[in-house]
C-alpha cells in the first residue's frame, strides 16, 4: 500500500479533495492506497467552510512510501505558512512523486516555478502570471481545461475538482482507466442527465 499525502494549510478548500481522497481509500480500489493528511506543523487547520481537521503529520518530509503530494487549495496559497511546503515539491518532483495542484494551490506552484516545464491549468492564466511573476514563464504551457495531467504533474482550477480527481486518479492508477472513467461520469452526471 503507498500513502498519497494531502497538504492541507487554514482556510483550505473543502470541496476540492472531496472525492480524490474517498476514491484513494476505498471507493474504487481499496487497499492500494492510505491517505494522510498533513499541515504546516502538524496543527488543525479549519477549512472555508468551517470543519476543523486534525492533521495525521506535518510536512517536514514525504513519507517513505509516498505515492502522491496532493495541495489542496484554498485561501492561504500565498503566505509564509504556503513557504514551508516548497521543498516538499522540490523532493516530490524530484522522486518522480505525483504532484497534484488544485486552485490557488496551481497558483502557488506558478510562484516558484514549478509549472514551467509541463504542461497545466489553473484559476486562468493571468492568475498564474499575477502569483508568479518573474518566476513563471510557463504560459505557453498553460491550457483552458478544467483539468491538466502532464508526466507526474496534475493542475486544476478550483471548479474542476471532479476532473482532478479522474486525473490524478488516472495518474496514480489506482483503477483500470475505464473504473475511473464510469466513476468519474458517476460523479458528474448522477443518476440522470438534465
Amino acid at each position: 500500500m503507498k500513502t498519497v499525502l494531502f497538504v492541507l494549510l487554514d482556510q483550505f478548500a473543502d470541496w476540492e479533495s472531496a472525492f480524490l481522497a474517498p476514491a484513494l481509500r476505498g471507493g474504487i480500489m481499496p487497499g492500494r492506497h492510505a491517505v494522510r493528511y498533513a499541515t504546516p506543523g502538524g496543527v488543525p487547520v479549519r477549512s472555508i467552510g468551517g470543519m476543523t481537521l486534525t492533521p495525521d503529520c506535518d510536512t517536514e518530509t514525504l513519507p517513505d512510501d509516498c505515492a502522491g503530494l496532493i495541495l489542496v487549495g484554498g485561501m492561504s496559497w500565498a503566505t509564509p505558512e504556503a513557504e514551508r511546503i516548497v521543498p516538499l515539491v522540490r523532493e516530490a518532483l524530484s522522486h518522480g512523486i505525483l504532484v497534484g495542484a488544485i486552485c490557488n494551490a496551481a497558483s502557488f506552484l506558478a510562484a516558484h516555478g514549478f509549472l514551467n516545464g509541463v504542461r497545466h491549468t489553473g484559476n486562468g492564466l493571468e492568475m498564474l502570471r499575477e502569483w508568479g511573476g518573474a518566476n513563471y514563464t510557463g504560459e505557453k504551457l498553460y491550457q483552458e481545461r478544467q483539468a491538466v495531467r502532464d508526466g507526474n504533474v496534475v493542475t486544476a482550477n478550483g471548479s474542476g475538482y471532479l476532473e482532478f480527481t479522474r486525473e490524478c486518479l488516472l495518474a496514480l492508477e489506482a483503477d483500470t482507466p475505464e473504473q475511473i472513467a464510469a466513476s468519474y461520469a458517476f460523479n458528474k452526471h448522477g443518476f440522470y442527465q438534465e
